[in-house]
């Protein structure tokens, strides 16, 4: 045997080496962050290939030495074996047969949606856009211009905060102090994202707030969760105001979007979160946020001392294989390794802007989640006068009922909306219901009431669109 064939015998003895685990169910950001002391730090996901096991020099020379005395049949059968003969990996889920339809007949069902009208760009192709599931949506007017399986229920990871923050920014002024309670700190998942908060320090709410959104700090999560009386309380009202957005597809079981069964959400229902809670002028500043400093403990001069954090969308800061969107402001990310990586974002050029979602990307490369939303996004702006549109994002129940249910009945007196497509294509896909509202030298002009009452139109005033950025 000659040496070539030595080292090739000796390199197919190597293949499978184990390379070292990645971070399990607790990581939650595409980019180092602090991890909890009473964990062993995971290795960062920021795209480096892991660290493999060390292989003793002395134990590789013994194996090379060793295949000379393998007979060549056998490794006919192994070492030269093609490794596409090997097990091929398990086939990814197929969406189910029927979802919801709230928004749209076209929105439940499976696959790209999208009329194109003559002269409009055509999607990117399934080899640019690989995410399960995505949407595409005008954040003001609700518009649906194009989707991928929108309620398909998926784990969400921490684009399910969107709904925290939407909760209980309203419960809480920005300037009110909370002392951290060891107790506060208890029960967070293993590897979870933190932000670095002590216990027996005193935050602002406004500082947590911007743990949650900059750092997806789970620890910031607990914190807020405990001024407001608990976990099992905030994840009650989480999942009642869910009910009042009407988002159907969601189940929250942890407040900070940790992997636990059960727990999911949809594109649709996250874009929801997203246009609600950006009618919230502290959500807006928290989400487009890119940089600050965060409270740290106190140094030998006895003043509190504080350390920098940048947000972790990097559509809003950039990343060194990823631009910054222009006109992006928030909305959130989010990564686990049974959600895959999630992201929410709003852009704005011009008067137009657009919501997009999209979750677990079938490419696993670095910041695939940012690369599929800035195309989405890139060909809504281009699309957006082009296309009709398959569905819309509705209004909460108490503005438009409950959007499961079509006409009304006794037990849903004030009914729901239509969604057939004749339904949307008759209203130009805003629902009909919804009076159009515009913003003219500073001023809110109505534009329309209808016979059925006055409903409020979702106006995105103050969008930062990256001018925080440092």
């Amino acid at each position: 045997m000659g040496r070539a064939s030595i080292r090739r015998s000796a390199g197919a003895l190597f293949r499978g080496v184990p390379a070292a685990t990645r971070p399990g169910a607790g990581t939650f950001t595409d980019v180092p962050t602090t991890f909890s002391a009473s964990t062993a730090a995971p290795t960062p996901t920021t795209g480096a290939a892991p660290a493999r096991t060390a292989f003793p020099v002395r134990t590789a020379a013994a194996l090379a030495s060793s295949a000379l005395l393998v007979s060549p049949l056998l490794l006919a059968g192994t070492a030269y074996a093609d490794p596409q003969d090997g097990p091929k990996p398990p086939a990814a889920p197929a969406p189910p047969a029927k979802m919801s339809q709230v928004g749209g007949n076209k929105l439940g069902a499976p696959g790209v949606q999208v009329r194109l009208r003559a002269g409009a760009p055509k999607l990117p192709g399934p080899d640019q856009i690989t995410a399960r599931s995505w949407i595409v949506a005008d954040a003001e007017s609700g518009r649906v211009l194009a989707s991928k399986n929108p309620h398909w229920r998926l784990a969400p990871a921490s684009t399910l905060k969107m709904l925290f923050a939407d909760t209980l920014i309203p419960k809480f002024g920005k300037n009110q102090t909370y002392k951290v309670k060891p107790a506060d700190l208890a029960g967070m998942g293993a590897g979870s994202s933190l932000v670095g908060i002590k216990e027996n320090l005193s935050y602002t709410v406004h500082d947590l707030w911007l743990g949650v959104f900059l750092r997806s700090g789970n620890d910031a999560v607990h914190t807020l969760s405990a001024m407001n009386g608990g976990t099992a309380t905030t994840v009650a009202q989480m999942q009642q105001r869910a009910k009042e957005l009407n988002a159907r597809d969601t189940n929250v079981v942890t407040p900070d979007g940790y992997d636990a069964p059960g727990q999911v959400s949809s594109a649709y229902d996250l874009s929801l979160f997203a246009r609600a809670g950006l009618q919230n002028a502290d959500f807006r500043e928290y989400c487009s946020t890119p940089n600050a400093q965060f409270p740290a403990e106190k140094g030998k001069d006895g003043k509190r001392k504080s350390f920098g954090i940048q947000n972790t969308n990097r559509l809003l800061v950039g990343d060194f294989d990823v631009k910054a969107y222009p006109g992006m402001a928030g909305v959130k990310n989010g990564s686990t390794s049974n959600a895959g990586a999630t992201f929410t974002g709003v852009a704005q050029h011009g008067d137009r802007k657009l919501l997009v979602t999209v979750m677990n990307p079938e490419k696993k490369e670095h910041n695939e989640a940012y690369r599929e939303a800035a195309k989405l996004l890139d060909w809504g702006f281009a699309a957006a006068e082009k296309v009709q549109p398959v569905g819309r994002l509705v209004g909460p129940r108490s503005e438009e009922g409950d959007a499961t249910a079509v006409g009304a009945d006794k037990k849903n007196p004030k009914g729901g909306k239509e969604h057939t497509q004749a339904a949307l294509d008759s209203a130009n896909g805003t629902g009909g219901a919804w009076t159009a509202v515009a913003l003219m030298g500073g001023a809110v002009v109505l534009l329309g009431i209808l016979a059925a009452g006055v409903h409020r139109h979702w106006p995105l005033p103050d969008l930062v669109r990256g001018r925080r950025r440092k």
